[in-house]
């Protein structure tokens, strides 16, 4: 637990910290709907990109003879024996990680005219690649997570962890700056990035319903730290990034829906499991 929180600290408090203090202050008043529906959004991102990991790391395994795997909440677990099944465990953060470069693109791609599917794929963006991007740091050094369980698999030493652990820290940069410069809500400055923090604080309160049951320290530590580390990110990417944002504001009722019946979804279909 040292391990993450330091880790945590470096990669998550550090870059905010530096990014709050390149942001200059003012900024207009808060827009209660843009803000709600970008927490909505927010939290909708998580859980749809948290299925794509599951997917990610259930449909790998069900190829592979002599492994049953059963989709949600046992995905760390399957029964059969086979040797590749630890490295398969990456599977999850490679399925995420082509998810938020997918959503990265289209976040640059859709127009002014629709802001709350532009909203929703820059949160798809986020939540994709810093679900996947954290998994891969945490890996390096703590090899009980997917990412460090492949890592083991491939027996891989710290010659090949520690620039693994670089790269990552690099891409994280890099995300925080593309994602920047496409979020579609207010400017360059510290109100924008206390919003920003906002709405991912509170975008863990719906997610909470849809990662139970779980051990109580996974159903609100993963969001928390991966919601930590992208906001230093982003917050940063924006101290750097010079853009324009969209007058337009997004709808609320469309992202609500879609959280409820994502919710009703996973609690109905997934919670009990689909044989693989």
């Amino acid at each position: 637990m040292t391990i993450l929180l330091t880790l945590v600290a470096v990669i998550g408090l550090l870059p905010l910290a530096v990014g709050f203090l390149r942001l200059n202050g003012g900024g207009g008043r808060v827009d209660a709907q843009s803000f709600a529906a970008s927490t909505l959004l927010c939290a909708l991102a998580f859980s749809l990109t948290f299925l794509v990991q599951e997917l990610g790391l259930v449909l790998p395994k069900a190829l592979v003879p002599g492994l049953d795997p059963i989709l949600y909440h046992n995905d760390h677990d399957w029964s059969g024996d086979a040797p590749i099944a630890e490295l398969l465990q990456g599977g999850g953060a490679v399925a995420t990680l082509c998810s938020g470069l997918l959503f990265l693109w289209l976040a640059g791609r859709i127009g002014q005219a629709r802001p709350t599917w532009r909203l929703f794929a820059f949160w798809m963006a986020f939540q994709g690649l810093f679900q996947s991007l954290s998994q891969w740091a945490i890996g390096c050094l703590i090899p009980g997570n997917d990412v460090g369980r492949a890592l083991a698999w491939l027996d891989a030493g710290p010659l090949v962890t520690g620039p693994l652990l670089v790269t990552s820290v690099i891409a994280m940069f890099a995300s925080g700056l593309l994602l920047a410069r496409r979020y579609p809500l207010r400017g360059n400055d510290r109100r924008t990035a206390l919003q920003l923090a906002a709405a991912v604080a509170l975008a863990i309160v719906p997610i909470v319903p849809f990662r139970i049951p779980r051990e109580p320290v996974e159903v609100v530590l993963i969001p928390f730290v991966v919601h930590l580390i992208g906001l230093g990110w982003l917050v940063l990417g924006l101290g750097f990034a010079r853009r324009q944002p969209a007058p337009a504001r997004p709808g609320i009722i469309g992202p609500f829906t879609a959280l409820a019946a994502l919710l009703a979804a996973f609690q109905l279909i997934l919670r009990p499991g689909i044989a693989f």
